[in-house]
């Protein structure tokens, strides 16, 4: 077990107790609910790991230093920034693909870029924002927020790598 499941593992049993002392209706429906998170989830879960599990097998590992690699330099950073943008998903699909493109040999500097962008400029999230805050709003925080990913993927590379 390690150090993240054995943390959630604690969260989730303090947050059992405490629904449990509030009353077994409420520690009821709290279990209703994570049953029902786990149904809607479960799918897109497996669906992600088993795409982790084929990158890891049919990612070109040469391709991926030479894109992304640990002395990629500038170029990286910004392959990095524009894969962030384009990853679909939430963090339980993300993050299992920015980890396996590590594993296969990215350097710390765009992969700290990838997970940036997509955290703070990833494309899908536009569709959403558009109705809401309109196109001045769009275009300016993501012409604004182009540069963090940038950043931290060059302070990544400076203090931690190559």
């Amino acid at each position: 077990m390690n150090t993240s499941t054995l943390v959630l593992t604690i969260i989730a049993i303090v947050m059992a107790v405490i629904s449990f002392r509030q009353g077994k209706p409420v520690l009821a429906k709290g279990l209703s609910i994570s049953w029902q998170t786990i149904k809607r989830t479960a799918i897109l879960l497996l669906l992600a790991f088993s795409i982790v599990g084929f990158i890891n097998v049919l990612s070109p590992q040469d391709l991926v230093h030479q894109l992304i690699g640990p002395g990629s330099g500038l170029s990286g950073l910004i392959v990095g920034v524009a894969t962030g943008m384009l990853l679909p998903g939430g963090p339980y699909v993300v993050f299992p693909l920015i980890a396996s493109l590590y594993e296969a040999g990215a350097g710390i500097g765009p992969t700290l870029a990838v997970v940036t962008s997509w955290a703070s400029l990833a494309l899908l999230s536009v569709s959403f924002e558009l109705p809401f805050l309109g196109w001045r709003f769009s275009a300016l925080r993501l012409s604004i927020g182009l540069a963090i990913p940038l950043l931290v993927g060059i302070a990544g590379q400076l203090l931690f790598g190559p």
